[in-house]
């Protein structure tokens, strides 16, 4: 395995653990800044927000910097971002700092997907952005999970010491091993959107912002949600999380091997019309550990069994603009996670915790029309988007 590869996927699972980790350590937040889970929850919103607004941007703007430079500032900004939070005293002072770790992290994403693309040999392209992107699915099973574990012995501060600590690992390993990269093609930021003037991308990317928008809203809040299995303690919660995130790993294999077999409308709308019926089911199913067990995992399953046939459909409308797509789907996913944390924290100020997942029920139901619209889109035809400039590996 080429070692820098295993750098860049480092980086993947601390810019992935310091997303999904919030969701454990809401409560801890909350009592130690003397406010809200509801206001602590614009921890995620923040983060993502700033993720999804600033990767296009980022990518225009820093397009003729060395990839090195780019990769090793984004952990410093990552770094500096978490190092803020841990130190931090009042609420504001944490969101801001949310702000700048999202911001690294999205500099350093979409630039190591593309860095992996450019190191690989083009029969193993594949396969090496696999690594890379192994990073982000395994902050999903294991580093959350462990981050959650980690704050329930000590605090949620030493939750975030720990993803700065991952980060700083990986900013070494980038500057030690990475030599030269071939710099790809500039794109400027009008250039990079003009796919989504294309109506069957446009709607597959809101299936995306709806579907996760529904699906992590519930995660964000997991704490409360999963509550009365848990007793609040954060131990047993790591232990819950970590089943979904095994889960969640799972369901992207399977769908991978599921894309390549059947038409990702089918998977697509099986994923989306089970995840329905499920959250519709889960306040009273999670009400035993069992049943929340069982919720966890067809929840796990469906929510990241989605990416795949929704990145599969996006580049099959337009492949010769794949990666700027795969890009813009990115950026769609953390749209939904900034708007799950914003639209669940306003729910729960008027609805008890148990019934959010009738909230994300109703996202992912839009987020099934959306996807028919797509499909009948698709079905017409239109002339893909072209875009001056675009390589492989160009995101």
């Amino acid at each position: 395995m080429d070692r820098r590869l295993l750098m860049l996927a480092l980086g993947m699972f601390a810019m992935g653990t310091d997303n999904f980790v919030v969701a454990g350590i809401l409560p801890g937040v909350a009592q130690s800044l003397h406010t809200s889970v509801s206001l602590a929850g614009q921890m995620v919103t923040v983060y993502a927000l700033s993720y999804a607004v600033m990767a296009p941007v980022m990518a225009a703007l820093a397009g003729g910097w060395s990839r090195k430079v780019l990769l090793v500032s984004a952990l410093g900004v990552f770094v500096a971002g978490n190092v803020i939070s841990a130190l931090a005293t009042d609420l504001n002072t944490v969101l801001l700092s949310r702000v700048i770790a999202g911001l690294g992290a999205a500099m350093f994403a979409p630039t190591a997907l593309g860095v992996a693309s450019a190191l690989a040999e083009p029969a193993r392209r594949g396969r090496a952005l696999a690594t890379v992107t192994a990073g982000l699915a395994g902050a999903t099973a294991l580093g959350a999970p462990i981050g959650t574990f980690i704050g329930g012995f000590g605090s949620w501060r030493a939750t975030l010491w720990f993803v700065a600590l991952l980060g700083l690992v990986s900013m070494i390993g980038v500057w030690t091993l990475l030599r030269s990269v071939p710099q790809p093609a500039r794109i400027a930021l009008r250039d990079r959107l003009a796919p989504v003037r294309d109506a069957r991308i446009a709607l597959t990317l809101l299936t995306s912002l709806f579907a996760f928008g529904g699906f992590l809203m519930v995660y964000t809040y997991a704490g409360l949600v999963l509550g009365r299995v848990t007793g609040g303690d954060e131990r047993v919660l790591a232990g819950m999380l970590l089943f979904w995130g095994i889960a969640a790993t799972l369901g992207n294999v399977m769908a991978g091997r599921l894309v390549d077999r059947f038409d990702s409308r089918r998977i697509i709308n099986a994923g989306l019309g089970i995840a329905i019926l499920n959250f519709c089911a889960l306040p009273w199913t999670a009400a035993n550990p069992v049943g929340a067990l069982v919720a966890l995992a067809i929840w796990g399953v469906c929510g990241w069994g989605l990416l795949v046939p929704q990145q599969h459909r996006l580049v099959k409308i337009a492949p010769e603009v794949a990666p700027l797509l795969l890009a813009l789907n990115n950026t769609a996913t953390y749209g939904g996670l900034a708007c799950s944390g914003v639209i669940g924290g306003v729910v729960l100020l008027y609805m008890d915790p148990q019934y959010l997942s009738l909230v994300g029920a109703g996202l992912i139901a839009i987020a099934f029309v959306l996807a028919e619209a797509a499909q009948l889109y698709i079905r017409r035809g239109r002339v893909p988007v072209h875009v001056r400039g675009t390589a492989p590996g160009a995101a």
